[in-house]
């Protein structure tokens, strides 16, 4: 299940979507991570330090200029959005993130925009050394690009605030109404979902199709709907920041921690710099280890997607 699944379709909402709660909610966004040039840095509440044996283990280059050059592709709420429309400025789960490991490694990782169908090529080309962008490991990518891997994710539900139907897993959903944006994993995955409902002896799904995720997120909060299912990340992000979070909730089936259908997501590195997959690998163990990563995960609405350990090139297909 790809994090970045429809993103044709979804990129215009996510942007809309990114800049409504960024302005609606503000203390989500208080602690936005400043670049931090390598320099200790607190980031959603943790302090980071420079790690001297790390940073000594990374390639003489990245040494020299004191950065790792990191595209991404903004904006795809949580993982990567601007603080102001219009500026420059970054947030965001994946920016955070590479400033926790830039401060770890004692070196800033420089976030430049990049078109996501052209992130892989332009590491290959040598614009970048790496890449944050919510991006799902996979064999197809490995050929070109290592991975350190930091969420499994997939889709997620997320229901009215309370929780008023004690809906707690998929099976919940037989014989009710949820909703969901047309053309996307989640309709395949209630579609899919439906012989289990028939097999359990309970009604089919009545899957409420939606143009746009925002059509279905009004239809569940006007009460149409009893859930809504969407990717987990941005159900999380939405729960947490929609109305000041008193509006919906994200239900977290211990089954399914990342999400239905949940794949790894990683940050790709070039293969010409195997010392910096390496390095980078330490260090997010190291913000595993000592509580940032889930501290960064937390802050927006997503510490179920958070990796236990840090892996390279999990994904299997």
């Amino acid at each position: 299940m790809n994090t970045r699944l429809s993103r044709n379709l979804s990129a215009a909402l996510t942007a809309a979507t990114a800049l409504a709660t960024l302005t609606s909610c503000s203390d989500s966004t208080d602690d936005t991570a400043k670049s931090t040039g390598g320099q200790p840095a607190t980031i959603a509440g943790a302090a980071v330090t420079k790690d001297t044996a790390l940073h000594d283990a990374l390639p003489d280059a990245i040494k020299k200029s004191g950065a790792v050059r990191v595209a991404t592709d903004v904006p795809y709420a949580p993982f990567e959005m601007f603080v102001t429309e219009g500026k420059p400025e970054l947030t965001g789960l994946d920016y955070d993130l590479g400033q926790a490991l830039g401060a770890k490694l004692g070196v800033k990782f420089d976030f430049a925009p990049q078109k996501f169908d052209g992130i892989v090529p332009a590491i290959q080309a040598g614009k970048f050394d790496a890449a944050m962008s919510a991006m799902t490991d996979n064999k197809e990518r490995q050929a070109v690009v290592d991975f350190v891997d930091y969420s499994v994710s997939g889709s997620g539900i997320m229901v009215a605030k309370g929780n008023p139907e004690k809906i707690t897993t998929l099976d919940d959903l037989c014989g009710k109404k949820a909703a969901v944006q047309a053309a996307t994993n989640q309709l395949d995955l209630l579609k899919n979902h439906q012989a289990t409902c028939k097999a359990a002896g309970k009604g089919e799904i009545d899957i409420q199709t939606f143009p746009k995720d925002s059509d279905a997120q009004l239809a569940l909060r006007s009460g149409r709907v009893i859930a809504q299912v969407q990717t987990k990340p941005a159900a999380g992000w939405t729960a947490k920041t929609a109305d000041g979070g008193n509006t919906f909730q994200i239900v977290d089936d211990p089954a399914a921690a990342g999400g239905y259908g949940a794949s790894p997501n990683g940050i790709a590195v070039s293969k010409k710099l195997p010392q910096l997959t390496d390095a980078i690998h330490k260090a997010l163990q190291a913000l595993i280890d000592d509580g940032t990563v889930t501290k960064i995960f937390d802050k927006y609405g997503v510490a179920s997607i958070a990796v236990k350990e840090a892996t390279k090139n999990a994904a299997v297909n």
